[in-house]
């Protein structure tokens, strides 16, 4: 162990005066990783300055890093809790000193410890796959780990690293049931290094999420740490009310005398899991802070009175659909029907023209899907973000849509909340000195990545090479045809003594898929994407033997199904897609839960003239499909190139989008600061 700091003989620093004379030996990796991984080389980080020794350390090969991380993790594993805590407490201190996380020195010693406090507390040994992410994740970068490979693990080892800089770290997941579980998980792994970690909870008091904050690592979900940054935001504008107002929406960093009056004590670092799915799918709606009532809405009755008027307005005619922009307009014979003589317009209660809230009704009767872009909990009406996430109460659709929505559903109409403070998400994460996430899911958006975030995505090797079979894109001319096909295939699937996962877009395709199962008496579990603990189980239970589990695409991310050993001697889990999403990522998410670590496994997908892909984005593929139809409504040709193209078309699309608010965001932001 030449390469310990041996002016201190009881810490596992090493020094990094001596690196430049550390000979850096041809190591090669474990026989578990593929031969690519021995070349992949971690460039010095450009946000940060190092030594000329780090510089050429830098410069040395993963397999080289990796070898002095499982070298000093070795001389940890002897070692007692109170020698392991000793020794995180010399790396904080060197970590204070140096003010860097990336110098190799320190970046080893790190991650060792993390090692070490892996294998200790849940026997979990990091394979090198899960070392390099880790590193390249403390290294300001996103890493694309395929599904299945232990993200999880190498996210905990990066956030362990991080946290040892004492200025907190943020692991941001999806939603709330991902973060509980990741939090418990750290809370153990952490314990024996001293490390404090704490989960951000819903509908809690200031005081314990400033609890939640101070802890060294703080696990939650974007929704929350996004509407706390904007609560922080209300608090100091009542401190600096009488300042300028373009310090609204500065980074609370920045005022460090102002810091103990809010929630969060900076934006320091953040590690960002699912990180294509909350820095980029999640970008095309902002973070809102709403507050309202639960009393019933004054305009009650308005609402009702528009949802009666939908059932009789004849579409084309009195109104006219634009699906891909969610708009609704009246035309001329619409507006006279609105105000004709048998309809009581309650002009007492009207908050807006009476023609909004008709066109709202219309929207939450035509365009807005349960499951799809709301679910409902609670007799309430949750709103579902772009990535298929439930967002919290605090957030609601203005202009009474919410209330149209409460109406259409036949629950009691709330008063409408009003929108207190926003943020894009863009801007909110790029207020993170240091950002970094992973994904399975990250090329195809490396462009965004590193132009709105300034971020590289690193491809993470396999472990073991993939045994998945992906089978050819099956396309028919309606619904009815594609579930009649799903059927027959699950059967089959049943009859192999494999599992069946399906994915959908909403619960209402759910219902409708798992009636045409039950009428063959095919018995199946449906998860409606609500993400709680007996969702999580049902989904995990996914991979025993006939088992069918639909879930919505609400569902599936981020969890891991285990197969039964008759499932994976019979072939293993196979995923249908049962209507593509407009970013072919999201597919590709869902087809990553079968055939994971070495495991065998297929994947099919299945798209009709029905599917929302097809007839918001391509609907000139309509007449291809009926004209190629068989008698069964099966297409007889490919269309998979056509259908590539349509999902490149509108995540274009999305991206304009999601840049474009980003721009007006920056602009309303720069017109804030030249009022200082």
């Amino acid at each position: 162990m030449s390469r310990i700091n041996r002016q201190r003989p009881d810490s596992i620093l090493i020094d990094p005066s001596r690196l430049a004379d550390i000979h850096l030996e041809n190591d090669r990796l474990g026989s578990e990783s593929q031969a690519t991984m021995s070349e992949y080389t971690l460039t010095p980080d450009r946000h940060q300055g190092q030594s000329a020794a780090s510089r050429k350390f830098a410069r040395a090969t993963s397999a080289q890093l990796i070898s002095h991380v499982r070298a000093l993790a070795e001389s940890l594993h002897s070692q007692s809790d109170a020698q392991l805590r000793h020794e995180a407490r010399l790396v904080r201190r060197e970590m204070a000193r140096t003010q860097s996380t990336t110098e190799p020195h320190l970046l080893i010693a790190g991650l060792a410890l993390a090692t070490a406090a892996l294998r200790r507390t849940v026997n979990v040994a990091l394979y090198d796959v899960q070392l390099l992410a880790a590193m390249t994740m403390s290294r300001r970068w996103i890493a694309q780990m395929q599904t299945g490979e232990g993200k999880t693990f190498a996210a905990l080892a990066a956030a362990l690293h991080l946290s040892l800089t004492g200025r907190g770290v943020h692991v941001i997941a999806p939603n709330t049931c991902l973060a509980e579980r990741d939090y418990q998980l750290a809370a153990k792994v952490a314990a024996p290094l001293g490390i404090s970690v704490a989960l951000l909870t819903e509908r809690v008091d200031a005081a314990e999420k400033t609890s939640a904050y101070d802890a060294d690592v703080t696990y939650g979900s974007v929704q929350e740490f996004g509407l706390d940054y904007l609560r922080d935001q209300l608090t100091l504008r009542e401190k600096l009310r009488q300042g300028s107002a373009a310090r609204l929406l500065s980074n609370p960093r920045q005022d460090a005398t102002l810091r103990r009056t809010t929630l969060q004590r900076g934006l320091a670092y953040a590690v960002v899991d699912e990180a294509d799915s909350v820095l980029i799918d999640g970008a095309g709606s902002p973070l809102v802070l709403s507050f309202g009532s639960h009393d019933r809405a004054p305009d009650a009755d308005a609402h009702l009175t528009a949802k009666s008027l939908t059932e009789v307005l004849r579409p084309d005619v009195e109104f006219v659909l634009e699906p891909s922009g969610g708009r609704v307009a009246l035309t001329e014979a619409g507006v006279q029907r609105c105000h004709a003589d048998d309809v009581a317009i309650p002009t007492l209660q009207l908050a807006r023209p009476w023609s909004v809230y008709v066109q709202q009704a219309l929207r939450a009767r035509y365009l807005f899907r349960r499951g799809v872009h709301y679910v409902i909990q609670n007799d309430e009406v949750r709103i579902v973000d772009e990535i298929g996430d439930p967002v919290f109460e605090d957030c609601a659709w203005q202009d009474g849509l919410t209330q149209a929505i409460e109406a259409s559903q036949d629950l009691p109409i709330t008063a409408g909340k009003h929108a207190v403070a926003q943020v894009t998400r863009q801007r909110f994460f790029r207020l993170y000195e240091h950002l970094s996430g992973i994904t399975a899911t990250a090329i195809g958006c490396e462009s965004e990545f590193n132009d709105v975030y300034d971020l590289t995505v690193a491809d993470i090797p396999l472990r073991m090479p993939s045994q998945r079979v992906v089978l050819p894109t099956r396309f028919f001319v309606n619904n009815t045809a594609k579930y009649h096909a799903i059927t027959s295939d699950i059967v089959l699937v049943q009859q192999l003594g494999r599992a069946a996962l399906i994915g959908t877009r909403s619960i209402s395709d759910s219902d409708a898929l798992a009636a045409k199962l039950a009428s063959h008496n095919i018995e199946c579990q449906l998860l409606s994407g609500l993400h709680d603990a007996a969702e999580a189980d049902l989904i995990s239970r996914a991979g025993h033997p006939r088992s069918v589990t639909i879930a919505t695409n609400l569902a599936g991310r981020g969890t891991d199904i285990h197969l039964h050993p008759e499932v994976r001697a019979n072939g293993g889990l196979h995923v249908i897609v049962a209507e593509c999403r407009t970013s072919s990522r999201m597919d590709r998410q869902l087809i990553g839960r079968c055939a994971r670590q070495g495991d065998p496994g297929s994947a099919q997908a299945y798209t009709s003239a029905d599917d929302s892909l097809i007839a918001l984005h391509g609907p000139w593929l309509v007449e291809e499909l009926h004209r190629e139809a068989d008698a069964n409504g099966e297409v007889d040709a490919d269309f998979s190139s056509q259908l590539k193209r349509i999902q490149a078309a509108a995540e274009r699309q999305q991206s304009a989008s999601r840049c474009n608010m980003l721009r007006h965001d920056n602009a309303f932001n720069s017109l804030l600061k030249s009022a200082k």
